[in-house]
């Protein structure tokens, strides 16, 4: 649609938004809002096949990020599927929107991230902030449920690099690219009008964000990501680490004894943060003074029960995961062993090779060791090796080429094995999972805004892992400034926060502590009217202070309570270098 002359712009916005639902949602219009092919290079339409229906009443959850907790809520919208071809490929892309209706249409574009190995495929997360939200097949159906590890082998040794690539970060690139030509048009935005772009998710939605933030940089204001599962060749490996550490300390412990330890541990770093509230707040403190050993000797008791082993590694307050199983726990009841500690502790050291030289960081002290879970053998009588799927099936898959969904064994498998594991797997999909590009100009440039944070007491992804992308951020971008130049620089822009005592993308039912609520909030204000944050807003929802807000302290500042109701944000340079590695193991950087 084009302006007629003398209508301002103003005027016809105003017209535009007067128009019904049921105006709009027409497929003559969907077809009229299309890019024409060879408009955006690498995209062909095939506007025989576009859909447009009216959805009325729609019962929405509250946003797409895990931190989000409003209520569900109802919404007319426009559900549209788009179907493209890359050219020359003959292949089939299927792209679902759903676009709110014209008086609710705040000029927003939306997009969602997934986790585990899938995309999102609903496409209604933006309704709740008047705006246009995605979905994307992916190529391979992913909008049906299909995970990218169900299709990442056409058989053993044989990758869909097709797959790799649209999953690792071309599939969401292209649907937003897409999408806001399209918005525009449905809309009868003028071409030049500005469209707010923005992403939020958490884990692999997290990585999914930083593919975007590095990848279509450009093509976004405000991005939110929690806990992202970049460093794939580290990450994803790095799930097996615990039970090699296990086979090779021979030694399996009782979920109980692990439990305890963990516990203990929580019980004695919480109050070297200023205040004793169940909370590790500083989890560097806890590294740099608190000695594990001390724990060999406490006494544990765990009654018989049905447990679950989370396949994923997720806290125990996430759902059940593919891949997970449930089996028969005894009655466990003894000391903390020598052994034990020597187990958990060589975890949250991290792995190293035989020469000594660091590989990978690891969950920081006082993390649930849920990769560490032992299975109970009815038959000998003894725990034994319980091998997560997560890492066994990365390992086996990505790395092996095999198609299996774990390992069977660990036979044969060191330290330096996991180490040739990382490094095959960082090489070979070095530009499409690892998601580490540090320089992020493009987005810079462009006026977007990141906000990044982690739960410190992740077990799942480590919340070191954020630190050092940062980190690899802030040196390449800002080389040979001050560190207060840099620092300042980068706050203008990229924003990240360690969330005390929270797990995987949420809440830790062992550490009552504090979680973001209102992050798109806090985006919009920032990218739409520059009000720019200094802390993180977050919420206590369980424990002694439940209901207590907290201004979380932006890295690299690490909070310390001086009574039980204030904290500052200071600058410790120990903790700072307690968060800092270097990979030696590898013979490339390590971003």
């Amino acid at each position: 649609m084009r302006l007629q002359s003398g209508v301002s712009v103003a005027a016809f916005a105003a017209a535009a938004s007067a128009r019904s639902l049921s105006d709009v949602c027409t497929l003559s219009n969907v077809k009229s809002a299309l890019p024409a092919n060879g408009t955006l290079l690498g995209i062909n339409l095939d506007s025989s096949a576009s859909i447009a229906s009216v959805v009325y009443n729609a019962t929405v959850g509250g946003g797409m990020d895990a931190s989000s907790t409003s209520d569900s809520e109802t919404y007319n919208y426009c559900n549209v599927t788009l179907t493209y071809t890359h050219p020359g490929k003959g292949d089939t892309v299927v792209v679902r929107y759903a676009l709110p209706e014209p008086s609710d249409f705040n000029k927003r574009f939306y997009v969602a991230g997934g986790g585990g190995y899938s995309l999102s495929s609903d496409a209604t997360g933006g309704l709740e902030y008047g705006a246009v939200g995605g979905a994307s097949s992916a190529g391979y159906d992913a909008l049906n449920g299909v995970s990218y590890d169900d299709v990442v082998l056409f058989g053993n040794g044989s990758l869909n690099w097709d797959a790799t690539y649209m999953f690792g970060y071309q599939a969401l690139g292209e649907m937003t690219q897409l999408g806001k030509y399209f918005t525009k048009g449905f809309y009868g935005m003028n071409s030049k009008s500005k469209l707010y772009t923005y992403y939020e998710g958490c884990s692999d939605g997290g990585r999914e964000g930083m593919s975007q933030v590095q990848r279509w940089g450009d093509e976004y204001d405000g991005v939110i990501t929690g806990a992202p599962a970049f460093r794939y060749g580290q990450q994803q490996t790095q799930h097996i680490f615990s039970s090699v550490v296990e086979k090779t300390l021979d030694y399996y412990p009782p979920p109980c004894e692990l439990a305890k330890i963990v516990n203990a541990t929580i019980a004695a770093c919480d109050p070297l943060d200023g205040r004793t509230d169940g909370v590790i707040s500083r989890t560097d403190l806890c590294k740099l003074n608190f000695n594990m050993s001390s724990i060999v000797g406490e006494e544990y008791y765990c009654a018989a029960e049905t447990a679950t082993s989370l396949g994923f590694g997720f806290s125990k307050t996430k759902r059940q995961a593919a891949g997970s199983t449930t089996s028969y726990e005894p009655t466990q009841s003894g000391k903390v062993s020598a052994e034990g500690v020597a187990v958990a502790q060589a975890i949250y050291d991290g792995l190293h090779d035989s020469k000594g030289e660091r590989a990978y960081l690891s969950w920081q002290i006082g993390s649930e060791l849920s990769d560490a879970e032992t299975e109970w053998n009815n038959s000998t009588q003894k725990w034994e090796l319980d091998i997560t799927s997560m890492g066994g099936e990365y390992v086996a898959k990505f790395v092996q080429l095999l198609d299996l969904d774990n390992l069977s064994t660990l036979d044969g498998v060191t330290y330096d094995t996991v180490v040739e594991w990382m490094d095959i797997a960082m090489n070979r999909y070095f530009d499409s999972l690892q998601t580490t590009i540090p320089d992020l100009t493009k987005f810079q440039e462009s006026g977007g805004k990141l906000l990044h944070y982690h739960g410190e007491s992740d077990p799942s992804i480590p919340a070191a892992s954020s630190v050092h992308y940062w980190q690899s951020v802030r040196d390449i971008m800002y080389p040979g400034v001050s560190s207060k130049e840099s620092l300042s620089k980068l706050q203008d822009w990229y924003q990240f926060y360690l969330i005390p005592g929270a797990a995987h993308c949420g809440t830790n039912t062992l550490q009552p502590g504090p979680y973001p609520e209102d992050n798109m909030e806090i985006m919009i204000n920032w990218v739409e009217k520059g009000v720019k944050p200094s802390r993180l807003n977050a919420t206590v929802s369980s424990g002694t202070y439940d209901g207590e807000t907290q201004m979380l302290c932006q890295w690299p500042t690490r909070p310390l309570w001086h009574s039980n109701s204030t904290f500052d944000c200071v600058h410790d340079k120990k903790s700072i270098e307690s968060w800092t590695y270097e990979f030696p193991a590898f013979k490339v950087p390590v971003y």
